[in-house]
């Protein structure tokens, strides 16, 4: 499973309602259901990973995140799950305003667009940077809002969300150590992964 699911799965606990916005196979529902007695439902844009999933025996929808959340009812949901998603959705405040009007509490991950080695990278060349994950041509990625995790921050503040958890990490797994330091944080984590409620 991938890192960032793994560290997301640690974030939800036992026989929670979960629903996966963007779940791709269903591996994270897979691995709730199985390990945490979770209600896992999800929903994803692709129909040929939602009909892997289906085909799996799990509860998935073909959906757009966009348009779809909004027939959700309110409180629906203990957790929503929005994993590597944000930065591909056309309207990533209208979605998170979504994710935390139908679940108690909303769990993010993103690629960070503010890592040293996109800069680098950027600043060395003056082309889009092609990393470990930032890893398909400009041209091919579904990546449309790429934003930083101080970009992250700055959003949840003025949406008014309370950031109940965040960190930082690599691609190896690695946290990074400046949980009080956004700035570093920004700097060399790969990925961040943010759990948010309402105010």
């Amino acid at each position: 499973m991938r890192l960032d699911l793994r560290l997301i799965a640690e974030m939800i606990p036992e026989r929670a309602r979960v629903l996966d916005i963007g779940c791709g196979d269903g591996a994270l529902m897979a691995h709730l259901a199985a390990e945490k007695g979770v209600d896992a439902r999800g929903i994803e844009i692709d129909m040929q990973a939602a009909t892997e999933a289906v085909a799996q025996g799990l509860a998935v929808i073909h959906g757009d995140a966009d348009s779809d959340l909004a027939f959700y009812p309110d409180d629906a949901f203990d957790y929503v799950v929005l994993s590597r998603t944000l930065q591909a959705v056309e309207r990533p405040r209208e979605v998170l305003r979504q994710m935390l009007r139908i679940g108690r509490h909303a769990i993010v991950s993103f690629p960070n667009f503010g890592h040293w080695e996109v800069r680098w990278k950027l600043l060395l060349t003056g082309r889009m940077p092609d990393t470990e994950t930032w890893d398909r041509p400009w041209y091919e990625t579904p990546n449309i809002h790429p934003c930083t995790i101080r970009d992250f921050f700055d959003l949840a503040d003025r949406e008014g969300y309370v950031i109940e958890r965040w960190l930082a990490v690599d691609e190896k797994g690695l946290k990074a150590p400046w949980r009080r330091s956004t700035w570093l944080a920004n700097l060399f984590g790969q990925q961040a992964l943010f759990q948010l409620r309402r105010r």
